[in-house]
Order: structure tokens, then sequence, then C-alpha cells
């Protein structure tokens, strides 16, 4: 009888525990919902170009689309860079992929008011040839060449591999755009062009005859003292970096994941970069992606990349950027 006393004293203090538990978990449970406050995200506009440069941002635009990104990003996507040169200055756009030289025009145009804050494309300039007369750059002299990107890194660049090698007799005649020059040369007005991906695939692709003579990288390589030829960069203004220097960070990290992505799946890429229309056809992306030099370089990495690049731009011609070389303060190097 002590027993069963004991046994139903025990089995009811257990009851009773159990019940006094679940009536705490349960006031736990509505107190740890009530607190919970949904996640507000920072809105971050974002400039980026049609091209090479604006390849790297497409899986964060489709984050961003399904709402699944650390951020609420909003896309300019630009036809040139002069397109979003005046929305960085005047703050309609906080964060923007423009052409390396143009960083630092910029830096010197804003007296210091953006950072650079990574690069994001390496060299993507191409010698095409109709024909198979061009086998080195030295078989360039005298020759007569259409080229695009008069004013930035493509002229630069040639202009000072034909010095290097001791060419002075090549005629450049420099067109408006890309597809201007890849025109020429589809249509036999010219036999030798300079452009950039992704014109070097279309004209591939539109003419058997055209082939790839020279790549401008290796040719620079050759040249430069291993100076990396740096075409594209991530740029940011002083005053968002300041006031928003976590979610800044968070979209440097996002933003190296979605050029990870592009290397390593260039089908399902290429699909995006055409769904979000920085190149027109997937397929064309597709060709085009292996060849642009996509890549994501920051910190003391980058400045060691890209002084040796300014200083060659500077003693070629300093307008080019921006008249003066940046000092230590134009590059974002996160603690």
């Amino acid at each position: 009888m002590k027993m069963m006393k004991i046994t139903a004293f025990l089995m009811t203090t257990v009851l009773a525990f159990g019940v006094l538990s679940g009536c705490s978990n349960k006031n736990t449970e509505n107190t740890v919902t009530e607190d919970v406050k949904p996640v507000e995200k920072t809105t971050i506009n974002i400039g980026v170009i049609k091209g090479p440069t604006g390849i790297g941002a497409v899986k964060l635009m489709e984050e961003d689309e399904n709402g699944i990104s650390e951020n609420d990003y909003n896309f300019v996507i630009a036809s040139s860079p002069d397109e979003l040169n005046g929305k960085i200055i005047n703050g309609e756009i906080d964060i923007a992929a423009v052409p390396t030289n143009a960083a630092a025009v910029l830096y010197n145009k804003t007296e210091g008011e953006i950072k650079l804050s990574a690069l994001n494309t390496l060299g993507v300039l191409y010698i095409l040839e109709k024909g198979n007369e061009i086998q080195s750059i030295n078989d360039l002299s005298g020759k007569k060449i259409v080229a695009s990107g008069k004013g930035a890194v493509p002229e630069y660049a040639i202009n000072y591999i034909l010095e290097k090698n001791g060419i002075t007799d090549v005629e450049i005649e420099y067109k408006t755009e890309h597809a201007e020059a890849v025109t020429e040369l589809v249509s036999g007005n010219a036999q030798i062009a300079l452009v950039p991906e992704p014109n070097v695939t279309a004209a591939l692709s539109s003419d058997p005859e055209i082939r790839i003579a020279l790549d401008i990288t290796d040719e620079w390589n050759k040249v430069s003292d291993g100076t990396v030829l740096s075409m594209g960069s991530i740029v940011a203004r002083n005053d968002f970096i300041e006031n928003n220097k976590e979610a800044f960070d968070e979209f440097l990290d996002e933003y190296e994941d979605s050029i990870e992505f592009v290397n390593s799946d260039m089908e399902s890429a290429s699909q995006l970069v055409e769904k979000y229309g920085i190149m027109p056809k997937a397929a064309v992306a597709l060709k085009a992606i292996p060849n642009c030099n996509i890549v994501y370089i920051d910190g003391k990495e980058m400045k060691q990349s890209i002084e040796g690049f300014y200083n060659i731009l500077y003693g070629y011609e300093p307008k080019s950027i921006g008249g003066k070389l940046p000092d230590e303060n134009f590059y974002y190097i996160s603690e």
C-alpha cells in the first residue's frame, strides 16, 4: 500500500511537472514569436553596363528578383559608362561597375568621393582578322585597324603595346560603337579590327573567314613587367559605404558568389545574361564568357594588381585616369 501511494504520488508529480513545463514552453514559444520582427533590408542602387563588366552580377539580379538576396537591390543597366558617371556623382547610384580607368577619373573628378572596391574584369580585347596574315604583333606594322574604345582602355592599351614593340606605322580608325567596328570587318571594308568581347564572338559567328589573330592580354603581359591588364571594376560612393558598411560588405560577398557562379555554370549564367539584357542572346553569351576574364579581386590584392596599371596609363596619357594617380584613400580594404 505504501509503495502504491508512493507510486501514485510520483506519477502525480510527473504529470504536474509536465503540465507546468508545457505551459512554460507554450509561453516561451509565444514570447519568441511575438518578439521576432522582419529583418529590414538595405536598399542599394547599382549601375552595371551591358557586356563583360555586367555579366558578373546576373546571379545577384536573379536572387534579388526572387527575394533571397541579403539587401534590396535596384539595378540600372546602361549601354555605356557615360550613362552611369553622372548618376554616381549625384548620388542616384550607390555602386557601379565601370571601366578601371573611369574609376580613377571619377575619383579625381569628385575629389575623392568614391572608392575602388573590387576588380571584376581583366583583358577582353582581341585583334580580329579577315584572313590569315597577322601571326604576331609585328605583323601589324604598316596595317590599318578599325577599332572602338577611343579615350578608354582599348586605345591606351593598343598604343602602349605598339610603342613597346617599336611599331610606329599602324593606322587606327576609331568607330563610335564596338558593333560598328565589327560591321566594317564583316562587310569587308576592313581586314583587321580591335574589339572586345562579346563583339568578338558576334563577329566570329557572322563570318567564318574572321578569326582571332592576337589576344591583347597576352601582348600586354609580354611588355608590361607583370602588370595586370584590368578592364572593369566596382566603385561605390564614400557616403554610402560609411552609412551602410555592413550592407556594403554583404553586397561584396554576394557579388563574389555571383561571379563564381558565372564562371562555374556558364550555361545557366548565359540564360540569365539574356534574361536581364546584359547581352541579347544566351547562345552568344555562352561562347563569349570564357574569353571575358570575369574575376573578383578585392582588398590588398586589388590594390597591388591595379596600381601598376594606373602608373602605365598615367605615364602614357595622364588624362586617361583624370590627370593624377589616385592616392591611398581610393582603395576600399575592409577590416
